[in-house]
């Protein structure tokens, strides 16, 4: 069973040994701050959400998301610290008021490895390396001790422990050397590519296991399948995942009539499904308060943010035994209450029926995809050969914290990813102009 007193630790990694000075603001705060202040967290803002990055319409991309789930995390957090605090001897564990620090700073950093265009980028990817041509390097990544399936199950999550971990060349030991309470809460799925889920999922490549393991180990992760290499998940992931399910579903359906795919009928009947009796009547009173629909709207998003927060909140605390003992099998928003649960299944129904499946969506994803495609076998094509002239100066773009020259096949595709996958989407668009000749610089 895991214990709290383990589980919150300001241990940095790749600063075990490193003696820093004192600071005013805690170890869990600073992780907070070093994910803001970062380049890779910065290109978020140019990296596509659900739709295409805004003209004349704001609607979210990855950076106003990221920022959002961080502020809904910090509240889960505050809620459950404040209660295991009365629960436990204040004595018993002094981080337990770190909790929302902690939760916030991981769901700053949950996207961080999300390639530009969305989740086309990522089957772009598994395309690749599925059926496209990229099957030619399987049996020399597997000859040479690779593990395939992290390239035919590529995934965001995985890659965000990349970026946060992995030394790059030039780069400190540890990566963002963030604590081990923070780098557990961003890791979702707890195991390696070659148990991934049914959808792909998996938490961390080859690479990085062994991070992830030493981790386990100092917060008393246990590992619950043996067999299978699985981990239990470590509770703070839970508020994590909470906090970005409530905004992506929620804030998915104001952008939506900002955008016209949804009328303010269908988003006042969505919202208001989440309240009942006594409450229903006093939101709606408050909303008519006001005659702009635009913060009507806003003021039932906030409401519904505040109520599926209480009810994370409460879920999380009864059930707080079976996450230390690596039981819990569902999300928290899977335990709100039954009218909370079928107004958020509704608003899932209708984003799959309407949204996701708008012109703009899918046009973004076919060109993403393509865009992807195409860089990818540029870019492997460049690094198994070298020597070619062509090669050599495309290879001179790459920045150097990317190992263009790895030795192993496994470690070429790997350079390929991480700087493709980094790129953000007017990024990505402008280099694809430029080597395929449709854009070139003035003369």
């Amino acid at each position: 069973m895991m214990e709290w007193s383990q589980l919150l630790s300001g241990k940095r990694l790749g600063g075990e040994n490193y003696h820093e000075r004192k600071h005013e603001r805690t170890n869990f705060q600073r992780d907070y701050d070093r994910l803001i202040f970062s380049s890779p967290f910065r290109r978020l803002q140019n990296k596509t959400q659900v739709f295409p990055l805004p003209g004349s319409i704001f609607v979210h991309n990855r950076l106003t998301h990221s920022l959002e789930v961080s502020c809904v995390g910090r509240s889960l957090g505050k809620n459950i610290s404040a209660r295991l605090m009365q629960k436990y001897n204040k004595e018993e564990n002094t981080n337990f008021p770190e909790i929302d620090s902690i939760v916030s700073a991981a769901c700053l950093a949950h996207d961080m490895g999300n390639p530009p265009f969305g989740h086309s980028g990522e089957r772009a990817i598994s395309a690749y390396f599925t059926d496209g041509k990229g099957t030619q390097f399987e049996k020399e990544v597997r000859n040479q001790g690779g593990r395939w399936e992290d390239f035919l199950y590529f995934e965001g999550n995985a890659n965000a422990m990349r970026l946060l971990t992995h030394q790059f060349t030039g780069r400190r030991q540890g990566g963002f050397a963030l604590t081990y309470s923070t780098l557990a809460s961003v890791v979702k799925y707890p195991f390696a590519s070659t148990h991934a889920t049914s959808k792909g999922k998996f938490g961390f490549f080859q690479t990085e296991e062994e991070a992830y393991l030493r981790i386990a180990d100092e917060l008393g992760i246990p590992e619950i399948d043996a067999e299978k290499g699985v981990y239990a998940r470590y509770p703070l992931v839970y508020l994590v995942e909470a906090a970005d399910d409530i905004c992506y579903q929620i804030m998915d359906i104001e952008d939506a009539h900002k955008l016209r795919l949804l009328t303010k009928d269908e988003v006042f009947d969505l919202f208001l499904g989440f309240f009942e009796g006594k409450r229903l009547e006093n939101i709606k009173q408050t909303m008519m308060m006001v005659d702009d629909t635009n913060e009507q709207i806003a003021y039932l998003r906030s409401c519904i943010i505040g109520l599926l927060v209480d009810e994370c909140t409460q879920e999380f605390l009864d059930n707080e035994h079976c996450f230390l003992e690596g039981r819990y099998d569902k999300s928290l928003i899977e335990g709100v209450s039954d009218l909370a649960g079928k107004a958020y299944k509704r608003c899932s129904k209708v984003a799959y029926e309407k949204i996701y499946v708008s012109r703009d969506v899918v046009d973004i994803e076919l060109a993403g995809y393509h865009i992807f495609e195409y860089l990818l076998e540029t870019m492997m094509d460049a690094m198994m050969n070298p020597g070619h002239s062509y090669s050599k100066l495309l290879l001179s773009r790459v920045p150097e914290q990317y190992d263009v020259y790895a030795p192993t096949t496994y470690g070429k595709i790997q350079c390929a990813l991480d700087y493709i996958s980094g790129m953000t989407d007017v990024y990505a668009l402008d280099l694809y102009r430029k080597i395929t000749g449709q854009s070139l610089p003035a003369l």
